[in-house]
């Protein structure tokens, strides 16, 4: 076996030679399994702890591994079907079902089949992620004195204070939660908000995870249209009137997922609707560290000017490291933070401190702004190779929006009538979609963004997840096969 034998192949071969031993025999020592098939130490251990997972193999320390002894009788198969009655009678009187439908969530976190072009990712592609890095930090992290002991509930207090600084303008280390992802500080903080039953607005279109979270809750999406410069304020203001909800859910950066920034003069408009609804704004500020290298200076976000407490603020490390690396911060003022702690705490207890200790290690390093500025040149390089080919090759897909952040774009297909763009009318939209698949090419449908009808059919298009630009290049490629097939 060659030097290079990855892990899975090792565990495959021994797999297939066990039946040479006797339940509770011995396997060849270590050494002996490095020396027959040519590989590291650290292969030949991690072969064994898979199996050892799969039940086939018992190891012993200092004694070595051995073949499992077999069960006598599989485990009864059990009669599950009772849980059908006992999930859906507890609802029967909601108003609003806690139906939870993470579809729209999966199409971002779902790998694609081997050979199909990922244009539906949510995150960095491995070669644009901090990769050594966050190496480097866990491991500076883990030898940190207390470094696997219990971090406050709040999170570090160093880590609150880098998140209070990233934020600006009058928010204070105080004022901030160390929370495990964005998608758990958006459940908190719309547990901590709305009570079960009650309307939140959202933004349409929005992201898919964020109705789900509303969804499971028990709460009722109320879509509020956005254009080209964000949340048109005269809309939120008459759905705030209209519904008497108690939030309002926005990205005002690079909104996900028509790409827009909330204009200058409708920042501080949306902050007196809220506030003169008495309601809260919930800024998911997702993915201002994904700038595009021409973007020029960035709004601060919505939180950084507002004095009174009426932003509940979200923003996290994710998108711009890894799916893993999952460190964000919940940032409120008044005595809606103390709400926010208490779900927080009732739910997680608190992110692991090997986690916050290796952030704190990271950002701190000069290998931080090393990785944000080369990640910012080549998302520029990969949004101008996907707008181009676009433009080249399918140029039916409108794209009334190019931006300056983020990782996709937001294409309008043909409207559904006359001519051949009639097939983008009723179920044109998912007929695209599994003619892409087919051709090679996943992408992600535009109907799962919107909480009520939508206006358009349009689907998201990343170009963060994969591996470069001439990747994109024959994915827009595979695209036009799809197209046409759709199109007859």
């Amino acid at each position: 076996m060659h030097a290079r034998s990855s892990v899975g192949e090792l565990a495959e071969r021994l797999r297939r030679e066990l039946d040479r031993y006797s339940p509770g025999g011995k396997l060849p020592s270590s050494r002996a399994l490095v020396e027959r098939f040519r590989v590291s130490p650290v292969t030949v251990s991690r072969a064994l702890a898979q199996l050892a997972a799969e039940g086939l193999v018992v190891t012993r320390p200092g004694a070595g591994a051995f073949r499992a002894r077999t069960r006598t009788a599989p485990d009864p198969a059990g009669d599950t079907s009772w849980q059908e009655v006992a999930l859906s009678a507890d609802g029967a009187t909601d108003l609003v079902p806690r139906s939870v439908d993470a579809s729209g969530v999966l199409v971002s976190l779902a790998a694609p089949p081997p050979g199909v072009i990922e244009f539906n990712g949510g995150y960095l592609h491995p070669s644009l992620q901090p990769e050594r890095a966050m190496a480097a930090a866990l491991s500076r992290a883990g030898r940190r004195p207390g470094a696997w002991g219990r971090p406050p509930m709040e999170g570090l207090p160093e880590l609150r204070e880098w998140f209070a600084r990233s934020i600006g303008g009058p928010v204070t280390a105080a004022e901030v939660l160390v929370t495990a992802g964005g998608q758990s500080a958006l459940t908190t903080a719309l547990r901590a908000l709305a009570p079960p039953g009650a309307p939140v607005l959202v933004e349409s279109p929005t992201y898919p995870g964020m109705l789900a979270i509303a969804r499971a809750a028990g709460l009722r999406p109320v879509p509020v249209p956005v254009d080209a410069d964000g949340v048109r304020p005269e809309l939120l203001a008459d759905a705030f009137r209209a519904t008497g909800a108690p939030a309002f859910v926005c990205q005002p950066l690079f909104q996900n997922p028509t790409g827009a920034v909330l204009a200058p003069g409708r920042r501080a408009e949306v902050l007196r609707i809220a506030r003169e609804a008495g309601a809260f704004v919930v800024e998911d500020d997702f993915v201002r560290r994904l700038v595009h290298e021409d973007a020029g200076p960035l709004p601060r976000p919505l939180a950084a000017d507002d004095p009174d407490g009426v932003v509940v603020h979200v923003s996290s490390l994710t998108k711009a490291t890894s799916p893993s690396f999952r460190v964000s911060a919940l940032a409120a003022r008044g005595p809606v933070l103390e709400r926010l702690r208490a779900i927080q705490v009732v739910d997680t207890f608190f992110v692991p401190r090997p986690l916050q200790e290796a952030a704190l290690e990271l950002v701190g390093s000069p290998a931080w702004p090393r990785h944000l500025r080369a990640v910012s040149a080549e998302l520029k390089a990969r949004r101008d190779a996907m707008t181009g080919a676009l433009a080249l090759h399918l140029p039916e897909l409108a794209l009334p929006h190019i931006p300056s952040g983020g990782y996709h774009l937001w294409p309008r297909l043909p409207d559904g009538t006359g001519g051949t763009s009639q097939a983008f009318g009723s179920g044109g939209e998912a007929a695209l979609v599994s003619a892409a698949l087919r051709a090679g090419v996943a992408i992600t449908p535009g109907r799962p963004y919107f909480s009520a009808e939508p206006p358009a059919g349009h689907v998201r298009l990343s170009f963060a997840a994969v591996a470069g630009t001439g990747e994109i290049a024959e994915g827009v490629r595979r695209l036009r096969t799809a197209c046409d097939e759709v199109l007859g």
